[in-house]
């Protein structure tokens, strides 16, 4: 099930039963979070952007030949992984996009720009559990919010339309050096 135009396909199905779990795993890991100490935070960053970063260099050959109107998935399985990306990405104040595109690339199986744009659906719910829940316990600083939330509004279309015009292969490479480089500097921090 897709919908939008020909370039931009979102899975309705997917966003529902992913978006559900994981707005609520966000909002438990959001406001659970105040309970926890930095060092730990760090750690649980350091480990999801670690699997984030091993998953994908995980090949997933011939998901990208799927025709999209016949992309299938195990929704229990899809709702149960959004809810623990949801838990760590409210933990560590993110909205989960890093763990959630290799999850849904490699155990999923659904093809690269359907992940890209149903993801986008999801980490967007997502980030209202996160925000919800950091909010209510006072964790948020808001000068550096709003610097964050200014630049992705004004880069998030950028990328949008570059990733249009580039090979899926080229997105995933991008993407998961992207990941890797954070993993590597969030283990820095931490060692």
């Amino acid at each position: 099930m897709t919908t939008m135009d020909s370039n931009v396909k979102l899975n309705k199905t997917l966003i529902i039963h992913m978006g559900s779990a994981i707005l609520l795993g966000s909002f438990i890991g959001g406001f659970g979070s105040k309970m926890m100490s930095e060092s730990s935070i760090n750690l649980i960053c350091g480990i999801l952007a670690l699997i984030a970063a091993i998953m994908m260099f995980i090949p997933n050959k011939g998901v990208d030949d799927i025709p999209l109107d016949q992309v299938k998935f195990n929704k229990w399985l899809a709702a149960g992984l959004a809810l623990l990306v949801g838990i760590g990405a409210g933990i560590v104040g993110a909205a989960g996009a890093f763990l959630l595109v290799p999850i849904m690339l490699v155990v999923l199986k659904i093809p690269t720009r359907m992940t890209i744009a149903t993801s986008l659906a999801i980490t967007f719910i997502s980030s209202i559990g996160s925000t919800v829940g950091k909010l209510t316990t006072g964790q948020v600083d808001y000068i550096p919010a709003l610097i964050m939330v200014a630049a992705s509004l004004i880069a998030s279309p950028l990328g949008a339309a570059a990733g249009k015009k580039m090979n899926t292969k080229v997105l995933q490479i991008l993407l998961a050096v992207l990941i890797l480089a954070t993993a590597v500097k969030i283990w820095l921090d931490i060692l």
